[in-house]
């Protein structure tokens, strides 16, 4: 349901900007990961997950766009694919639904040894060591099937969830607590959404082109360049907080351990204010990380990706690559 909302939001934009063209919403496809939901998500291989199949039928021509939530994209797509447009970011914050009985409480003022579900190592990483009090334990299936688990049985006092998902679902009154960057870090490109496309249909980039958000770009090219450089994916938990101000994109990044006893995090920021240039030609199509970005100078988009690399590179120095092949190795032995 929400994988539909999300492709009917793009749509509606593109028919308001080209009323002349005809839209079809083709193909309602599960995916891998739609199917497997008795395992953990950093359990079953990486983040073509919620992928592939979908450009199985871009590579056929059976479509010539697919909608994705930005943060399952992996940050090297396969040849021949490219994200053509990042529309604007909803709130990339993470938020707690509470159990009806837990109405009006924030995760601080739950009962000792409360089970909190989530299926990110990231969140249980960073929230096991700000509430060591709370239990912290795998919950799968879309959004209705979580909640449903929440409210209708007694397994858990609250669980965690994207506020932009809830959001786009019109479920933003479930809302309990919104957790700031200082609670929790969200995940890379998290609240965004991607139209990934054929790399070489120029007729189509140019077309999604219109819908990118250059705020939202340059943001999320700086945080998966970050996670491409750290070798981040499901399996360790990797997080980010991203602002453009002024000019400046500020990026804060950091490493977990699985029990979040072990961490690194740093921010660092660059300028990304560059005019746009005449880019005719064959620089148009500079990918970075898997983003096409016709119509945000490439100076900029170069400084994000930059960015992401150092701030990345600065962890690593820190022994953020040992903190992360720990994280790898003891979930791959749960």
């Amino acid at each position: 349901q929400l994988a539909r909302i999300q492709t009917d939001s793009v749509v509606e934009m593109l028919r308001e900007l080209y009323p002349d063209l005809r839209f079809e919403i083709a193909v309602a496809m599960s995916t891998t990961g739609d199917k497997i939901l008795d395992t953990a998500l950093s359990k079953i291989g990486e983040k073509s997950l919620f992928t592939k199949e979908l450009e199985n039928a871009l590579e056929r021509n059976e479509v010539d766009l697919v909608v994705h939530s930005l943060k399952d994209l992996p940050t090297s797509l396969p040849p021949g694919f490219t994200i053509g447009a990042v529309c604007k970011r909803e709130n990339p914050l993470d938020a707690v639904v509470f159990h009806p009985k837990n109405c009006g409480k924030t995760l601080s003022l739950l009962p000792e040894k409360s089970v909190i579900g989530t299926s990110s190592l990231r969140r249980a990483a960073q929230l096991k060591k700000k509430f060591p009090q709370l239990e912290f334990r795998d919950i799968r299936g879309n959004l209705n099937t979580r909640l449903k688990k929440l409210d209708e049985k007694e397994d858990f006092s609250a669980i965690i969830l994207a506020a932009a998902g809830l959001k786009r679902m019109g479920w933003e009154n479930r809302i309990g607590q919104l957790l700031s960057p200082e609670d929790c870090l969200y995940a890379v490109g998290q609240g965004a959404l991607a139209v990934e496309v054929r790399a070489k249909d120029q007729e189509i980039l140019n077309m999604v082109s219109a819908l990118q958000d250059a705020d939202t770009v340059l943001c999320c090219i700086a945080e998966r360049a970050f996670m491409k450089r750290l070798e981040g994916g499901c399996s360790v938990p990797v997080a980010v907080n991203s602002m453009l101000k002024d000019g400046q994109l500020y990026l804060t990044g950091a490493v977990y351990s699985l029990d979040g006893s072990d961490s690194l995090r740093e921010t660092m920021q660059a300028s990304v204010n560059y005019p746009p240039q005449n880019e005719d030609g064959p620089n148009d199509d500079v990918q970075h990380v898997g983003i096409t970005a016709k119509n945000v100078p490439g100076q900029a988009q170069e400084a994000a990706e930059n960015l992401g690399v150092e701030l990345a590179s600065l962890l690593l120095s820190k022994g953020a690559k040992h903190i992360l092949s720990v994280a790898r190795q003891l979930n791959d032995a749960r």
